[in-house]
């Protein structure tokens, strides 16, 4: 049966997702993403032989190592079709995030928002108060989705300021909302100095970045953060004396103005879209407010693991101790990333269907906008939806595709035992697994 054209693609995604195009073109918002499931399975059922054979090829590619699994079920049916090699865990790297976003959706809800302010301080004073946006930045920028800004706050915090006859303020910032450290002691030790990753603050602007654009992080994101508020009130007509210094806010402090995030379930698209790692650890923390276990590494992985539970999924075998998945030491069996679209997919959580929205679409979006373009895995292109996850000897993929009968698959596929000169034969590997699914009678 041929496929449509690419552009064709274009146009029917757009309709059930938040499509990112290139060339630096804004993504379409989708404010209530369809429901998946349909009500009656549809199609032949794909059988275990047939996805088998579907496979068979990928499965025996030398370039996957000797630790290579794949797990799918049958959504529609509610039932695994095929597994091998995934009575292991693997080390997931960014597939990980499937398990902090639908966590975060779960915990939070999808339209929650994270609120930064300005409170009174006492007499000529006040304290900028992180609410943990992981997208809060300096100025207003381009793209999906519309972020708050620094800028549109001190602007409202000026006016509320001369509405009371105050034009010279001392500055405090209070980021006490996340508790802990702010980098993962399992990761690995150049990842902070080198920018790969931020310290986690529930006051930063820009993800911690010193310039926009750059990799360069700030060792104190909150104080920079504070600082850059400062230059935006003196801008605005407000003198700021004394500089920035950590302030506790005083409860119940009066708000001067705040600024409120996107929705909790725009930000899970935007972090599973372009695999932030920032962002995926700031949604860890609020799960672990969410859940009543603080906000902390501790509290956030301990959260996620009640939350997936409650869900349904089986964690059991699953040792987590991040957000992102940027650490090796995370070992997660493949039938919990496959779950986290499974149940995102069921009609019993639309609650939870911007884990799919958010979804790369092979050869079109975020991280799998390269991938899917030649050979037979070019038949998956506008046909797979999946979370990338990648490191060094790790390669995994995760995400749901339909087959030609119409059935609604959920997949996970991994190898964490990748030779370093096989990277990309991996990676192609991968790719023709997922387009495998996407083109089988079964």
């Amino acid at each position: 049966m041929a496929r449509p054209p690419r552009a064709v693609f274009v146009t029917l995604l757009a309709s059930t997702m938040c499509l990112g195009l290139a060339g630096g073109a804004s993504a379409v918002p989708v404010s209530a993403p369809a429901v998946l499931t349909p009500a009656t399975p549809e199609g032949a059922a794909p059988t275990t032989a047939g996805v088998q054979r579907a496979l068979a090829a990928v499965l025996a590619d030398p370039s996957l190592g000797k630790h290579r699994g794949v797990y799918v079920y049958d959504v529609d049916r509610g039932k695994v079709v095929f597994s091998t090699g995934a009575a292991t865990t693997y080390t997931p790297a960014s597939t990980l995030k499937l398990l902090t976003t639908v966590s975060a959706l779960s915990a939070l809800g999808p339209e929650h928002r994270f609120t930064t302010k300005v409170v009174s301080g006492g007499k000529g004073s006040i304290v900028l108060v992180g609410g943990g946006d992981p997208l809060l930045t300096a100025k207003p920028s381009d793209g999906y989705p519309t972020r708050a800004t620094l800028s549109a706050l001190a602007a409202s915090t000026a006016k509320a300021l001369k509405a009371q006859g105050v034009t010279s303020v001392t500055l405090g910032y209070d980021a006490s909302l996340f508790t802990g450290p702010a980098g993962n002691a399992k990761w690995e030790s150049n990842y902070l100095p080198e920018g790969i990753a931020a310290r986690t603050s529930a006051l930063w602007v820009d993800e911690g970045r010193i310039a926009k654009g750059m990799s360069k992080r700030s060792d104190s994101p909150s104080q920079a953060a504070a600082v850059a508020f400062s230059k935006l009130l003196v801008a605005n007509g407000i003198k700021v004396a004394g500089g920035a210094k950590p302030k506790t806010a005083p409860a119940g402090a009066e708000a001067l103005a705040k600024v409120a995030s996107p929705t909790v379930g725009q930000i899970v698209e935007y972090v599973n879209l372009h695999s932030d790692n920032d962002g995926a650890e700031v949604l860890l923390r609020h799960v672990g407010l969410a859940t009543k276990n603080g906000g902390s590494y501790v509290g956030g992985v301990t959260g996620l693991e009640e939350t997936l539970t409650k869900l349904g999924l089986n964690v059991g075998k699953a040792q987590i101790y991040d957000g992102s998945g940027l650490t090796r030491t995370n070992k997660v069996p493949l039938d919990l990333l496959a779950g986290a679209v499974r149940v995102a997919a069921s009609k019993d959580h639309p609650e939870l269907r911007h884990l799919l929205t958010g979804l790369p679409i092979a050869g079109f979006t975020g991280s799998l906008e390269d991938r899917f373009g030649s050979g037979s895995a070019g038949a998956g292109t506008g046909l797979v939806r999946a979370k990338t996850g990648t490191l060094t000897g790790v390669h995994s993929l995760a995400g749901m595709v339909r087959t030609r009968s119409g059935t609604l698959l959920a997949f996970a596929v991994a190898s964490d035992s990748v030779p370093v000169a096989k990277t990309l034969d991996a990676r192609a590997a991968l790719d023709r697994a997922a387009a495998a699914l996407a083109n089988c009678g079964c």
